[in-house]
């Protein structure tokens, strides 16, 4: 009788034991949550660094030689197109003029009396036609000393803001000497390299072509533009080729010389994303884990195509039936078995993109 109770309780511990067991192998299988990357239509902001130009911005230079006489506009001044700027001293031009003036009416009045005479044949016809070119000549000078006197004077040619004058009152300039700069900034431009590839989708998606701008400081330029040239020629040494944005810029905000940051708006259609945290960086090569059917882990290598805020658009290494890891990366090895709670990849991706940047 003893015997048989003490086979009796020898089963019990063993069965008890063996029970333990498989509750601690249990327990020592971690827990983790799941999901599949995910097919989609999304967008994102890719932002380029920019140079903004004035949509017109030219140097004014002195077209004759003289000193300073007066100067009618202040730097930073808005000005009219036609408005004075500058005047050159004008009598030694003034004085040219005169000359030229005096000449023309001397050949004219020459060229009548040679016509004359050439009408009763007294004179020949060479001796008119010397007189003609005489004449001629006399009002080329004119027309030349008439122009100089009017380069003593200069004006905008369109308007816009004056940028630092170069000289004072008094000063001698020479011609070809700046004087200051003129910038039409109403409307500017704003330039942004692209690389081959970027520029290849952009053709090859039909994107369109406006354009957000942030400045400097890191604020949102309130007015949209709009892309409206890529420049013929990839440059040989970055790869890039120049794209042109156009601005409104009716309060004036922006000036020429600026930089900012334009932003284009991508579209993607069928793209396939994963959240970022579901990825880890080993050699400067980007893995998930993937969990097969037996629940074993299994790092797999992927490349990227775009970076969105938490997400990342997959190039390649992944199909959308896979089972990729979100959590728990730091602890997980490869060839480890899990237990996958596997999550929706809609609502994984929708509460990521919520999340502020």
């Amino acid at each position: 009788m003893k015997r048989i109770i003490l086979f009796i309780s020898l089963l019990a511990l063993i069965s008890i034991t063996a029970c333990k067991t498989k509750k601690e192998e249990l327990k020592e299988i971690p827990k983790v949550p799941v999901t599949n990357p995910l097919l989609m239509d999304t967008s994102f902001t890719k932002e380029y660094v920019s140079e903004i130009e004035s949509i017109q911005n030219i140097e004014i230079r002195a077209r004759v030689k003289g000193f300073m006489e007066s100067i009618k506009v202040d730097e930073g001044q808005q000005v009219t197109a036609g408005q004075l700027l500058f005047t050159i001293r004008s009598k030694e031009y003034e004085a040219e003029l005169a000359e030229a003036q005096a000449k023309v009416k001397t050949a004219t009045l020459e060229m009548q009396n040679v016509q004359t005479l050439a009408d009763k044949d007294i004179v020949s016809k060479a001796e008119l036609a010397l007189a003609v070119a005489k004449l001629n000549e006399a009002k080329s000078e004119l027309g030349i000393a008439e122009t100089n006197l009017s380069f003593t004077k200069v004006t905008a040619p369109f308007s816009g803001i004056v940028d630092r004058l170069k000289f004072k009152v008094g000063s001698l300039v020479d011609e070809g000497t700046l004087l200051t700069s003129l910038s039409n900034n109403r409307d500017i431009y704003a330039y942004f390299n692209v690389t081959e590839s970027e520029y290849l989708d952009y053709k090859a998606k039909d994107q369109h072509n406006d354009v957000a701008l942030l400045m400097a400081n890191g604020q949102p330029f309130k007015y949209k533009g709009k892309i409206e040239t890529i420049e013929a020629e990839f440059d040989k040494n970055t790869g890039n080729i120049p794209f042109r944005a156009k601005f409104p810029n009716p309060d004036l905000l922006l000036k020429h010389g600026e930089t900012g940051k334009v932003q284009l708006t991508v579209d993607l259609k069928n793209a396939l994303v994963i959240p970022q945290k579901a990825t880890f960086e080993l050699q400067d090569k980007t893995y998930v884990y993937v969990v097969d059917d037996k629940n074993i882990v299994k790092a797999k290598n992927i490349t990227i195509k775009y970076r969105l805020p938490n997400l990342y658009v997959v190039d390649s290494g992944l199909q959308p039936s896979d089972k990729i890891l979100l959590e728990g990366l730091q602890t997980i090895k490869e060839d480890d078995k899990v237990q996958a709670e596997f999550l929706q990849p809609e609502k994984v991706i929708s509460e990521l993109q919520l999340i502020k940047q």
